[in-house]
């Protein structure tokens, strides 16, 4: 439950604290005083948007905060699966920056406002106006007959079956289209692949090949040039060589005179080595050197096949005609094993169909198990509440896969006899609604294992004898949870356990918002002030009087 509520620079609040009581907690006050703020506020902590206009000083940010006890609701797993710590006091807040950005904090952690809203639902219920709205919707009709039949987990099994399914099932679809495309583009694919393979592709192969046809095809020139150079290091008469020898001899003699000549001599015997082995390996290089004609055609023949498939491929280099062949063998091996991976993704797509049937089927025995029940007592709430006549029938019809089951569900009603029940929005006015919700968030309280509830004028339209009754069904409702009514009716306002007023406070140069728990004299004033107006008479202070009285006698009862 709600233990703590903090509100701070948020729309015509300044500064608010609230403690509610465990029960039924009463919220009254004067048109625009603020209860649809307070209501605006709590709003943020269960994850509604809000921007910089609610900011009461716009140069200070807003802070929401909410305390509660959730200690036996059987939460923990929500938590667990956000990787949040868990406590059975919870404490969560809601911060907007002057900027405008907002955060939300669950135990001072961090979350989105997506792990915000799934925490919280479990924690609190907020009926509206807005609501009244929906119920004229199938997808709130049908919520309302998955929350009485409890199925909550019913609905994540099938959720997970569903995206199962549809990822399966989409996955076999654009299967089938590519398969489709790909073999228009078979032959063609297969025939550019079979070119590649054929050509015997490999790396660094060009490089090579090129620098080959170039000695190849200068190879008359280099090798003569080889032999002058090597005549030049070590011929016969007149050689670098030979003059290097004399040099070392002539260095070596003096070498022995002095020291100071040794180095010299050795560095000129390192030179004579060096150019001896230049010299063979000229050598060698020279008669390595053909003059082949026909290996230089070969050549040339395979170069230019290299360079004819480039050019027809758009590509620069073999290295991208092998990445390509590679990608085309993968196209031509696709379309081969077409027929295996479609009735391997068919296969999938199928059992994934059968498995989502069996949740789906289980889903809807869940729902038409409830309907006759749900019909039976909201039937008997309408009657407490004055609709003798009126009667809620449920049709459910089935269809193909959604997100929420293959349901459709429709509330038809009639609120008096003889008259053929229609959908909602067709038939009933602001009364009846008000008095329908009633019986439906009534019933549905014992299905829910919900800490707190809020009713925003949900006796809209409703007065008299009926407004009593519903203040009971408001006090039945609160031994389990607690309740937090804004009301506008003295005979709801006179069952509340706490009592809270909200009223401007004009005392300041700016008005602000202020929310007080009115003591029992305060509390007999303002019913009395709601059944008779500001000046209230004796008799209305009475009448206050007993309904206080005859709340104490029930609840001591």
């Amino acid at each position: 439950m709600l233990s703590h509520l903090l509100i701070k620079n948020y729309a015509l609040i300044d500064e608010l604290e609230l403690s509610p009581d465990r029960e039924l907690n009463i919220v009254t006050g004067e048109t625009g005083a603020g209860k649809s703020i307070i209501l605006g506020a709590i709003g943020l902590l269960l994850g509604n948007r809000a921007d910089t206009r609610v900011l009461y000083n716009p140069e200070q940010k807003c802070v929401i905060e909410g305390v509660f006890g959730v200690s036996g609701y059987r939460i923990e797993r929500i938590f667990d699966e956000e990787e949040l710590d868990y406590s059975d006091t919870c404490i969560v807040r809601r911060e907007i920056g002057v900027s405008g950005k907002s955060r939300a904090f669950v135990n001072d952690t961090p979350v989105n406002l997506e792990t915000l809203r799934r925490i919280t639902s479990q924690m609190m219920d907020i009926h509206s106006q807005h609501d009244s709205v929906l119920l004229g919707s199938n997808e709130y009709q049908l919520e309302i007959v998955d929350t009485y039949a409890q199925n909550e987990e019913r609905i994540r099994a099938y959720r997970l079956d569903y995206q199962s399914y549809r990822t399966k099932k989409t996955h076999y679809d654009q299967l089938q289209t590519e398969a489709s495309a790909m073999r228009k583009e078979f032959n063609y694919n297969n025939f550019l692949y079979e070119e590649l393979v054929k050509a015997q592709l490999q790396s660094n192969e060009q490089e090579t090949l090129e620098q080959e046809l170039t000695i190849l095809e200068n190879a008359e020139d280099i090798k003569e040039r080889l032999q002058v150079a090597y005549e030049y290091l070590d011929n016969t008469e007149q050689s670098v060589i030979d003059f290097l020898k004399g040099t070392v001899s002539n260095l070596t003699y003096i070498s022995k005179l002095s020291n100071q000549y040794e180095q010299l001599q050795q560095r000129a015997q390192s030179s004579l080595i060096e150019l001896r082995d230049l010299a063979d390996e000229i050598s060698v290089e020279q008669s390595r050197v053909e003059i082949d004609d026909v290996r230089a055609e070969t050549i040339r023949e395979r170069l230019n096949l290299l360079y004819q498939l480039q050019t027809k491929h758009q590509v620069k280099g073999v290295e991208e005609l092998i990445v390509l062949s590679n990608e085309l063998g993968q196209k031509v091996s696709k379309v081969l094993n077409l027929d295996d991976a479609l009735a391997d993704a068919k296969g999938q797509a199928e059992a994934a169909r059968q498995k989502l049937q069996t949740s789906a089927d289980a889903l809807s025995a869940s729902r038409k198990l409830v309907i006759q029940p749900i019909e039976s007592e909201i039937g008997h709430l309408l009657n407490d509440l004055g609709m003798p006549n009126a009667s809620l029938k449920i049709q459910a019809e089935l269809g193909k896969p959604t997100p929420t089951g293959v349901d459709t569900i429709s509330f038809l009603f009639s609120a008096n006899k003889g008259v053929k029940p229609q959908q909602l929005k067709n038939v009933a006015s602001g009364g009846e609604f008000s008095r329908l919700m009633m019986a439906i968030k009534y019933i549905l309280a014992s299905k829910r294992s919900l800490p707190t509830i809020v009713f925003d004028e949900i006796d809209a339209g409703v007065s008299g004898e009926i407004a009593i009754k519903m203040g009971n069904m408001m006090r039945d409702m609160a031994h389990n949870h607690q309740i937090i009514a804004i009301t506008h009716l003295h005979q709801i306002a006179g069952q509340g356990t706490a009592h809270y007023f909200v009223y401007k406070d004009h005392s300041a140069d700016k008005t602000v918002s202020r929310i007080k728990k009115l003591t029992l004299d305060e509390r007999i004033n303002e019913i009395a002030q709601m059944i008779g107006g500001n000046n209230p008479s004796a008799s209305a202070l009475k009448n206050a009087r007993e309904i206080l009285k005859q709340r104490a006698a029930s609840t001591a009862k």
